[in-house]
């Protein structure tokens, strides 16, 4: 894997290429949820995890959700994964929350749909929007003599910062039935 050094105006920070992104504006979790605590009322967090991440892994309490992609249940075995569909809407549904001048600090599990969701807001003429580059889960621990040699401990908000289970219906963004409709058609249930 291949990493590029990132220097910010308040730390610098060794950025996988997959999580590089147009803006070239990076932040750690821990860095997010500080500046989040210092201007709560213009720093927003969007999180595009799948509702189910959202929902079943915790989030942070402020961060609006609206998924960048949705699983599609078809496992995908040459992914060893299941597959996703992207949520073709995406820059409505962010649009509808969010202004291109806002600050957005955006998060997926661990920094890479998280940067396609800046190169995305950002090509949609947003300009002022940080990939969070560990994401809620953070990175993996690479020790093979640990008990969490493959986990997802080494840092992210789950690690850094306070989350929640708890839901706030203003926060979860779900399909109309137009939508969900189209989306059961999409992926063929």
């Amino acid at each position: 894997m291949t990493t590029v050094e990132i220097s910010t105006p308040h730390s610098s920070h060794q950025v996988l290429e997959e999580k590089l992104t147009s803006l070239g504006l990076y932040i750690t979790a821990r860095e997010a949820y500080g500046m989040w605590q210092a201007d709560p009322e213009r720093i927003k967090v969007l999180d595009v995890r799948t509702f189910e991440e959202y929902v079943l892994i915790g989030h942070a309490e402020m961060a609006a959700n609206v998924p960048l992609a949705f699983p599609t249940y078809n496992w995908d075995a040459n992914k060893g994964n299941y597959s996703v569909v992207g949520n073709k809407d995406f820059i409505a549904h962010v649009s509808e929350r969010f202004q291109p001048d806002d600050t957005i600090l955006v998060m997926c599990r661990s920094g890479g749909r998280s940067a396609m969701a800046v190169n995305a807001l950002a090509k949609a003429g947003f300009t002022q929007v940080y990939n969070i580059i560990d994401g809620f889960e953070g990175d993996k621990v690479e020790d093979p003599e640990s008990v969490h040699h493959g986990k997802r401990l080494r840092n992210g908000w789950k690690n850094s910062a306070p989350w929640t289970y708890q839901l706030d219906p203003k926060l979860v963004w779900l399909p109309s039935e137009v939508e969900l409709d189209t989306l059961r058609n999409t992926l063929d249930l």
